[in-house]
């Protein structure tokens, strides 16, 4: 399922085999969160502009439109006119985002509908069920994601129970593949660490979780709070306690920055709806640093947002056109400036793989990561 094809440092090339599609890593998952990608994005753009898997939402897809639904309309693939790998996550994440609206159970979680008030129960087994009618290539376990800092005791608890959850994560997906009438009897499940920023508790975890052979491990729990040095300290610590041979995946991070950081620590799969959020509102991405196409002096700016960019709004619109698109709040402004970030990130992806092919991974680190994080002075 899972090659380890070379690795340079800690930084790792991998491909990575579904029933859905060949994945090569390192990756980064364009998020859907609604199967569709927020600004007017379809299935078959997201090909154009070379998603190689696409992320969706468990908890949101079983509010609305249901996940009976999907499934009746033959999983979300099917669905969204999608045809390559996805992958949903498990809901836990809402734990963590409606605090107001949830109280913790060992059983599970007990939400309130952040659309109507009504009263959901969701656990480890709901949660694999509402995945297995989505029929997505690879479910995540279900998990509390704790907000950074917390009281130590607490996330001791919590990561505890996050094992246990993943126990029954495990047992109940397995008779879940086992039905005749299962969408995908071929469903992948991966774990996820958790344990604040405590080194003793994220290694405890991890080194746990290793035990109960998973196909993927994820570290979640990070960029909830903490400072960006904290957060890429932990990854160093869980990293060597991580299977060598399984996909690891850092949830919810982050920045280009972020993502060469964590390449360059060891991490495959990456997911953040930052690049198409701040699509929406002007901020995007180039390999000269990030711009705001907002500000006055692209008022009559005639080149593209990137020059040498490949993606549809590079190839056919100037940065003075997609200003006043977004200015004007013409929908197709947003939908230009998200094609083009979440293009950018695959090409930065595609340049990683690249470079750990070559051999030269940590010169083209040192070479962009402060690049990257900078504003364009142009």
């Amino acid at each position: 399922m899972f090659e380890l094809i070379k690795q340079e440092g800690n930084a790792r090339r991998g491909r990575m085999t579904t029933v859905h599609g060949t994945v090569e890593t390192p990756v980064f998952m364009n998020v859907g969160t609604c199967a569709a990608i927020k600004g007017g994005v379809s299935a078959p753009e997201l090909e154009e502009i070379h998603c190689q898997i696409e992320l969706s939402n468990t908890y949101h897809l079983h509010l609305r439109p249901g996940d009976g639904l999907v499934r009746d309309m033959g999983g979300i693939r099917r669905f969204m006119n999608w045809s390559g790998p996805v992958l949903t996550d498990s809901g836990g994440f809402q734990v963590f985002s409606l605090a107001g609206l949830r109280r913790i159970k060992e059983e599970g979680v007990y939400f309130s509908s952040h659309i109507d008030g009504k009263r959901i129960f969701m656990g480890p087994e709901e949660s694999m069920r509402i995945q297995s009618n989505l029929a997505s290539t690879i479910a995540m376990a279900f998990d509390e994601c704790v907000e950074n800092p917390a009281p130590y005791e607490y996330v001791k608890n919590s990561s505890e129970r996050t094992a246990r959850w993943l126990l029954r994560c495990k047992a109940e997906m397995a008779r879940l593949n086992s039905l005749p009438d299962t969408i995908n009897p071929h469903q992948l499940l991966f774990g996820i660490n958790q344990g604040g920023t405590y080194e003793d508790l994220r290694v405890a975890n991890m080194d746990t979780i290793a035990e109960y052979d998973l196909d993927g491990y994820a570290i979640g729990g990070l960029a909830v709070g903490e400072d960006t040095e904290t957060m890429y300290h932990i990854i160093d610590v869980v990293e060597p306690h991580m299977p060598k041979d399984k996909p690891r995946y850092l949830m919810g991070v982050g920045t280009p920055a972020n993502i060469l950081e964590g390449v360059f620590r060891g991490i495959d799969f990456f997911d953040c709806v930052m690049p198409s959020r701040n699509a929406r509102h002007g901020n995007l991405f180039t390999w000269h640093g990030k711009i705001n196409i907002q500000n006055e002096k692209y008022f009559r700016d005639p080149r593209p947002i990137d020059e040498g960019c490949g993606c549809p709004a590079c190839r056919a619109h100037s940065r003075a056109y997609i200003r006043h698109l977004i200015k004007a709040k013409e929908s197709l402004g947003m939908r230009l400036a998200v094609l083009h970030n979440l293009y950018f990130y695959n090409e930065l992806m595609q340049k990683i793989r690249d470079a750990l092919d070559g051999g030269y991974y940590g010169e083209f680190y040192r070479e962009y990561r402060e690049t990257l994080a900078a504003r364009c002075v142009d």
